[in-house]
């Protein structure tokens, strides 16, 4: 294993953060179609139903009085009926993704002689936190 080349650090541990972004080994979370970026959601897309069978008649009923979607229906000459669905709504499938934990803690890699850690729920609460951080660091420097 390769060691790490770390050079030393002006300050004592305590005047450092940490800002992190992990993710725990193999598990997932459902995820919403902006999350994983979902091509039905960003263009929208099309369901092709074909009426005549049980199936095809359950899953129009679904899409017309349950999905809760916004469509437009037209049928073609084939006998199917085409539902067109806009984008920006949530589509029919289940997305999964890998959870992120956004911690900040206290401290570097030495060590966090506070204990204190925080997780952010969202991904841009942790960006806007760590902005936050770096001005302060260089307002600091403009200082002197």
């Amino acid at each position: 294993m390769q060691q790490v080349n770390r050079l030393t650090p002006a300050m004592d541990v305590g005047a450092y953060q940490t800002f992190a972004i992990t993710a725990p080994r193999d598990t997932s979370v459902v995820a919403a179609c902006e999350q994983v970026a979902c091509a039905a959601w960003q263009f929208g897309w099309e369901s092709k139903v074909d009426e005549a069978t049980p199936l095809g008649r359950e899953q129009a009923a679904y899409i017309r009085q349950t999905s809760g979607r916004t469509f437009r229906e037209q049928r073609t000459g084939d006998g199917l009926t085409v539902f067109r669905f806009e984008a920006h709504q949530r589509c029919f499938e289940e997305h999964r993704t890998r959870a992120e934990i956004y911690l900040v803690r206290d401290g570097d890699w030495r060590g966090n002689p506070t204990g204190r850690r925080r997780n952010h729920q969202r991904p841009a609460d942790w960006v806007e936190d760590f902005g936050e951080h770096q001005q302060r660091i260089a307002d600091q420097q403009q200082k002197g």
